[in-house]
């Protein structure tokens, strides 16, 4: 059995006589983004500050590695809380520090890099943050979204083997917020640090997280994998996700994807009862990441758009569509079999046009590759078996360049 990187077992926390954590149990695994999800006032920020030692329990034990935190010496502590990094909700940078001092702070504390170093590491993550051109401003003087990646930057720049994150999207507008997750799991997953975040942005956590976890009254009432939450007969944990959800992404303009899931039940019914065919229909924007790494982050998110909003409008008005995550957009075609299914894309394929999406190409003669997988329903099955089915290689039998 893999042990937890960080564990708590039956921790309690009460301010005054207001319990906050009652009995709480929650283990967090190395390499992975786990996400707490939870109603305003549940505690999810102070089980985060329990971590990097802001607070200790009442009772109850906080492990990492195996070992309590409340049995290391100063040492020990002073070593872990060095690989540690924190976000915090306000982004709380210092208003008489300009942007580059606010990044330098974690390495100037400290007290082992040298100018030279600190200079190189805060221009590096200022570079890949789209943060050039602000050293000498000063917070008040830069965008809330600005402040963001200011922080984010701030976290990233010791290279910290945990990062915790505190509701880093609140205060954004949908494509700042999808930039924010998009350089959070991008990052993830090249420096491969554990994630812990607190955040109510559901469904767009699910596609950067390994494992949720939803905090209620005080305990973990649900763990496990996104697939896993969405498909919870748990009555709290289903209606705090359906209270979350609105009638559009806000990204894309698109349906949510619970909705889509809800039209996929409604068409498996349909053709158990009348044997009518229905297709789902899976596109992956294949090189996302590098207009990322070209071109920025946010490029990366309006090219997402574009995209989507091309499809929506070549789709029939009784199709739908979402997300499906970050690189990923879901059709699903009703009164459809897989020869119709393939045809649909193709038509896609000749209509689309490389301006009409690419507001701004990275580099002279750059396209974008577009892998399709699609499956016709023919049993009862769920939207995560048709969708990991059309992701899958054997299935992924359509792709299409656009420049």
């Amino acid at each position: 059995m893999i042990q937890p990187l960080i564990q708590f077992q039956n921790v309690f926390k009460k301010f005054g006589d207001q319990p906050v954590l009652q009995g709480t149990d929650l283990s967090i695994f190395q390499g992975e983004v786990a996400t707490i999800i939870g109603k305003s006032g549940a505690g999810k920020s102070v089980l985060l500050k329990h971590i990097i030692g802001l607070i200790e329990p009442d009772s109850g034990k906080i492990l990492f590695r195996g070992k309590p935190l409340s049995e290391m010496n100063n040492r020990a502590k002073r070593k872990l809380k060095h690989k540690l990094s924190y976000m915090f909700q306000s982004t709380a940078l210092f208003d008489s520090l300009d942007i580059f001092d606010n990044i330098a702070l974690p390495l100037r504390e400290r007290g082992s890099f040298s100018e030279q170093e600190i200079h190189r590491r805060v221009k590096e993550k200022m570079k890949q943050l789209d943060l050039g051109g602000i050293d000498h401003k000063f917070p008040s003087e830069v965008s809330g979204g600005m402040k963001k990646r200011v922080a984010l930057a701030r976290a990233l720049v010791t290279d910290p083997e945990i990062i915790l994150f505190d509701e880093p999207t609140t205060g954004l507008d949908p494509i700042r917020k999808a930039t924010v997750h998009h350089m959070i799991s991008d990052y993830q997953k090249k420096f491969g640090f554990t994630g812990v975040m607190v955040s109510h942005e559901i469904p767009d956590i699910f596609y950067i997280s390994q494992r949720v976890a939803m905090l209620n009254e005080g305990r973990i009432v649900f763990e496990g994998t996104p697939e896993e939450i969405r498909n919870t007969s748990d009555p709290v944990v289903r209606n705090f996700i359906r209270g979350l959800d609105t009638p559009r992404d806000g990204l894309t303009g698109m349906p949510t994807q619970l909705q889509v899931e809800k039209k996929f039940r409604e068409e498996v019914a349909r053709m158990l009862r009348h044997k009518i065919p229905f297709s789902l229909v899976l596109f992956k924007l294949e090189n996302l990441n590098e207009i990322s790494r070209e071109m920025g982050h946010l490029a990366a998110q309006t090219v997402l758009i574009n995209f989507a909003t091309q499809v929506r409008n070549r789709i029939r008005i009784f199709d739908a569509c979402s997300r499906a995550g970050q690189d990923k957009i879901m059709v699903i075609l009703p009164n459809t079999n897989l020869k119709q299914a393939r045809m649909f894309c193709a038509k896609l394929a000749n209509q689309l046009k490389g301006n009409e999406i690419l507001e701004v190409q990275p580099y002279p003669g750059f396209c974008f590759t577009v892998t399709v997988g699609y499956e016709e329903i023919k049993k009862e099955e769920t939207i995560g078996n048709v969708l990991a089915s059309a992701e899958s290689i054997k299935n992924s039998f359509y792709e299409f360049i656009v420049c």
